[in-house]
């Protein structure tokens, strides 16, 4: 299928690696202009030649700025402009009790997590508007449904996150603009895979039996394993397409089956 990408450009958060990077490639590979970011500039270079070397003909950029750091957002804002495909991916994750996360986490968690989406979309949705088209995808999480209890901040996040594509896709009525939240389920990431390694190295397992006991303490997963960057980004780089003009204000799930209870 043409996605009818050619010669559109992309902006994707948080693209270094894992399921950032995974769109920033499948994006490219339908002949999107794409601009990836990360927080460190060695990591964005990198990146960008990655791109570069796996696919050929490709026009591809980064900017390095972190979310986290107001100045760095004004300089990356000031640094876009005729975006025609926003992907909100840059996120933090981590495990951690209710009672041990404390304001400034809670804050820094919102900054980069939900302020990220809001500071962008803020920044280039008048633009698709006045052009005449444009996509807006969040990349949540289930845990913004079903928040877990050892990352309630995360989920919360995750559950604003999909609040905010719902509201800005209403700003959107009666033009060729969407915007769509996808819900991630467990994925592969590279902090995952490092995980997953190091535990596996430390009591001398293969590294797939890992996978499978950690993904076997989801009972929901349908698909019983875990879900690989590349199969989010093709439900992202589908919805970031012209041939999902029909699609809007949807939150749709790539998540292995995880929320079938409860959806």
């Amino acid at each position: 299928m043409d996605l009818q990408l050619q010669g559109k450009t992309a902006f994707v958060s948080g693209s270094t690696q894992g399921i950032g990077y995974a769109i920033a490639s499948a994006l490219a590979a339908e002949g999107a202009r794409v601009v990836v970011n990360g927080r460190e500039r060695v990591r964005v270079d990198a990146a960008v030649d990655r791109l570069r070397r796996e696919r050929p003909g490709v026009d591809a950029s980064g900017i390095a700025a972190d979310f986290a750091r107001p100045e760095d957002v004004i300089r990356l804002l000031g640094m876009l402009d005729d975006v025609d495909v926003l992907v909100n991916n840059v996120g933090l994750f981590g495990l951690a009790d209710f009672e041990s996360i404390g304001d400034e986490d809670w804050e820094r968690y919102f900054a980069v997590n939900v302020m990220s989406g809001v500071r962008l979309s803020r920044h280039l949705l008048g633009g698709m508007l006045d052009r005449g088209w444009g996509r807006i995808v969040f990349v949540s999480s289930e845990s913004g449904v079903n928040v877990p209890a050892d990352m309630v901040h995360y989920g919360v996040t995750k559950a604003a996150m999909i609040a905010l594509g719902n509201g800005l896709a209403k700003r959107t009525r009666g033009t060729a603009v969407t915007v769509n939240t996808v819900l991630g389920g467990p994925t592969y990431s590279d902090g995952v895979a490092s995980t997953v390694e190091a535990i596996a190295a430390d009591r001398s397992l293969p590294v797939d039996a890992v996978q499978q006991a950690v993904i076997g303490q989801n009972q929901t997963t349908l698909l019983e394993r875990f879900i690989a960057p590349d199969e989010v980004a093709a439900l992202v780089t589908y919805l970031a397409s012209p041939v999902a003009s029909a699609t809007n204000g949807a939150a749709v799930r790539v998540d292995g089956g995880v929320l079938t209870g409860l959806l």
